[in-house]
């Protein structure tokens, strides 16, 4: 059927008579550029709309427009931010050479492409969405020189060393994605060798040596590096291993570096990619474009993804205006890029905060559950129950993520402060004094064990006692003035990443909950390829928040050396401790609501997955549902979006009773194959 108007000159004209009463909307960059400049998020205009953050997507990235019910509510917002924000009247030149941070942002040449192998008929939107980028963000290469893209394209790639490799890339295969936010840099294009393409590169099939093995790098004095350095390239500090980057200093308003990937080297760990490097290059492509569509060009494991991706949502600079010249200024809202030292307790005994200063005052203690009821508080009637079944919260630590404000300045300390729910920080409070029921975990300690006398706690652990009616009165703080909900952006793109990837196979919304379970039973099956990429888009939420305080590694290290990972912005303990300790007060408010709901107690808690005695092998035989048969509010509920739950596993009562008289967590082991959840370090 053909999509032609049926009367062309009749829709020119309308279209004129659109322009002429001012009836369109502004270009999809410039709605960006709006939304932006206010401060907004996709999902506060989305709330506001009444729609969906994939249509905001849409509309932004001018693969939709609004229907006519929202078309004057979207346009009537875009025009009060344009009186509120115009647009720069002189365009942002490159910044100076003083300022690299601010080069990032300009925007790369247009690079000549390269000629497909195999002609391709049609290519879906991530490889048409920047002119710059025609062929994708990605490519597999293999031995015969065949470069696998996204959507079917072949490319033919000449290179027969890694420096030709690199220079084709640059100059012309056409890869790469566009920048996530106006004032952040383009991604990187990425090259995945095969076994094949490696050897014929020069590079070993596998790392050799126990130095190579340990270190995962090559050594210093291997020819690809020496070649690599002679030819004025360079390698960043964790050298040529599974991920590898090729750079050079911007050349103008150019950058000039791309990202390598090893399969044969385990660039793609099986955790998170699950078969993905025994697949055929196209698909491994595929499988890898989808991801960085939805998520972010990978740049290395999924947990440096995840922090990268934050980065890359919130820039840290951006540009300003100072005495009539654009300069590279702090970008509101993001963690800037200074290296930010955490208060003590927010810390970890290695850090030279902790061993320069002496401190002794006891540490943030907020990590995920790890809790098992004692057996003997188990009533007969749960013990002739014949089924313990495990519900899993859908990605936990992204649900808590949503709307959660943490603080963005250094922290100060306050002694005997007055507590305030509102302000992101840590505090140092007794809670040993609560009494609450030893048949729930308590929720202010991860083994769900009472506290023993003063802690420190982050806010939202606090706040939760306050809601739970007790009185609280820290004795000491350290808390951050300038705050915000850095996070929102990040949570925003993983959740439509999660939930889009979700229905692609054939988990939505709209299903009952017994279709939901049904659905979850075969989802992995449906679609191996996309079931990768729902396990990367998983990976990439606890990586990423574990990676906000990645210890230090290596057989040299000692206590009080600073490490490469804590000299960062984002290290930053305490932001993942507001993750952990929103996540585990959420999980108790369900639990204690079960009770209420239900008079159902849990037998165990791992993480984000939580074990129940049942009258039968399903969630639905104790689930709460009012007499319609819709789920009560408050509980756990079903459902593929983020804080919702799925069935993680069934096993009989006397097996969870045997394991729980043993010392050992059910929840550790119900999904059965001797399961083990991440906790998010």
């Amino acid at each position: 059927m053909s999509s032609q108007p049926s009367d062309p000159l009749a829709a020119v004209d309308a279209l004129l008579a659109a322009v002429e009463a001012g009836h369109l909307l502004p270009a999809p960059a410039e709605r960006i550029r709006l939304r932006e400049a206010a401060g907004l998020t996709q999902a506060a205009v989305a709330q506001a709309l009444g729609v969906r953050i994939p249509s905001i997507q849409a509309w932004e990235d001018g693969r939709a427009e609004p229907k006519p019910e929202r078309l004057q509510a979207y346009r009537r917002l875009l025009d009060g931010l344009a009186q509120r924000y115009p647009a720069p009247v002189t365009p942002e030149p490159a910044a100076p050479a003083a300022a690299p941070s601010h080069q990032a942002v300009a925007e790369a040449e247009v690079r000549p492409a390269s000629t497909s192998r195999r002609a391709v008929a049609k290519k879906a939107a991530t490889t048409s969405a920047d002119p710059r980028f025609p062929h994708g963000p990605l490519a597999v290469l293999d031995g015969d020189g065949s470069a696998y893209g996204v959507d079917g394209i072949v490319l033919d790639c000449p290179a027969d060393t890694v420096i030709e490799l690199v220079e084709w890339t640059l100059k012309e295969s056409g890869l790469g994605a566009a920048r996530l936010n106006r004032n952040g840099k383009d991604s990187d294009p990425l090259i995945v060798l095969t076994a094949s393409a490696a050897v014929k590169l020069g590079l070993p099939e596998r790392l050799e040596g126990p130095e190579e093995r340990r270190s995962l790098r090559l050594a210093d004095d291997h020819p690809v590096v020496k070649q690599i350095g002679k030819a004025k390239w360079q390698l960043t500090q964790r050298g040529f291993g599974p991920w590898a980057r090729v750079y050079r200093k911007a050349d103008g308003r150019s950058r000039q570096c791309v990202q390598l990937a090893v399969l044969s080297w385990d660039a793609l760990d099986t955790r998170s990619w699950p078969g993905v490097a025994d697949m055929a290059p196209a698909d491994i492509a595929n499988v890898l474009g989808t991801y960085a569509q939805r998520v972010i060009t990978p740049r290395g494991s999924t947990a440096v993804s995840g922090l990268e991706l934050m980065t890359a949502l919130r820039p840290p600079t951006r540009a300003v205006q100072e005495n009539g010249t654009w300069v590279s200024g702090h970008n509101p809202g993001s963690l800037g890029t200074d290296q930010m030292d955490p208060a003590p307790p927010e810390a970890i005994a290695e850090h030279p905060v902790v061993v320069n200063s002496g401190w002794s005052g006891g540490f943030l203690n907020e990590e995920a559950y790890q809790w098992v009821r004692d057996p003997g508080l188990l009533s007969d009637e749960e013990c002739l129950l014949p089924y313990a079944v495990g519900l899993d919260l859908n990605t936990a630590f992204l649900a808590a993520a949503a709307r959660l404000v943490v603080g963005l300045s250094a922290p100060d300390h306050f002694h005997r402060p007055v507590f305030n729910k509102k302000i992101p920080g840590s505090w140092l409070a007794d809670l040993s004094h609560l009494d609450l029921d030893p048949r729930l975990p308590s929720p202010f300690t991860p083994d769900g064990t009472r506290p023993t006398g003063p802690a420190w706690y982050q806010t939202h652990t606090l706040a939760y006692a306050q809601e739970l009616g007790h009185d609280v009165h820290p004795v000491e703080a350290y808390l951050r003035r300038e705050t915000g909900a850095y996070l929102d952006p990040w949570h925003d793109r993983l959740k439509t990443a999660y939930v889009e990837t979700l229905a692609d196979l054939g988990v939505t919304a709209d299903l009952t909950d017994a279709e939901f379970l049904a659905a979850m039973e075969h989802h992995k099956q449906a679609d191996p390829a996309m079931a990768a990429v729902l396990s990367a888009i998983k990976a990439t939420v606890k990586g990423g928040i574990g990676k906000l305080r990645e210890r230090p590694q290596g057989r040299t290290y000692r206590d009080g050396d600073p490490w490469p990972a804590m000299q960062r912005p984002t290290w930053r303990p305490d932001i993942r401790a507001a993750v952990i300790s929103k996540a585990r007060v959420n999980m108790h408010r369900k639990l204690a609501n079960m009770v209420k709901l239900t008079g159902l107690y849990p037998l165990a808690v791992l993480s984000d997955c939580v074990v129940y005695p049942s009258p039968g092998a399903s969630p639905l035989d104790f689930l709460p549902y009012d007499a319609a048969g819709k789920p009560l509010m408050g509980g756990f509920r079903l459902g593929p979006t983020p804080g919702l739950a799925k069935l993680e596993g069934v096993q009989e009562m006397s097996w969870a009773v045997d394991l729980m008289e043993k010392g050992l967590n059910p929840a550790r082991h119900i999904k059965g194959g001797d399961a083990v959840l991440d906790d998010g370090e």
